[in-house]
């Protein structure tokens, strides 16, 4: 598919197509690794189809479209503010 096509395209099909292109990609990375190298070409179109439907998104994206993420982020734990305080929890002796 050719980039002005993708654009016509809603952001949320953009995104599930991006999701279902990066399962493929994987699972064509590992047939490959596994000595099958018949999805080369097919992997190359692939990672390009990909890169632009990412384009896309962002174009949407600049152009003032609503986008939401299909997958929420996991909550991230609080960072220690110093190297100390990071290295503190493994290095701590047990209290007699």
């Amino acid at each position: 598919m050719k980039h002005k096509s993708y654009l016509g395209v809603d952001a949320n099909d953009l995104q599930r197509q991006i999701h279902d292109s990066q399962e493929q990609l994987f699972r064509l990375r590992f047939q490959m690794g596994m000595g099958q190298h018949e999805g080369l070409t097919k992997y190359r179109a692939l990672k390009k189809d990909r890169a632009r439907m990412l384009t896309a998104l962002r174009a949407k994206e600049i152009g003032g479209e609503t986008i939401v993420p299909l997958v929420k982020a996991a909550p991230v734990a609080p960072k220690a503010t110093t190297k100390r305080e990071g290295l503190r929890g493994l290095f701590r002796r047990k209290q007699k």
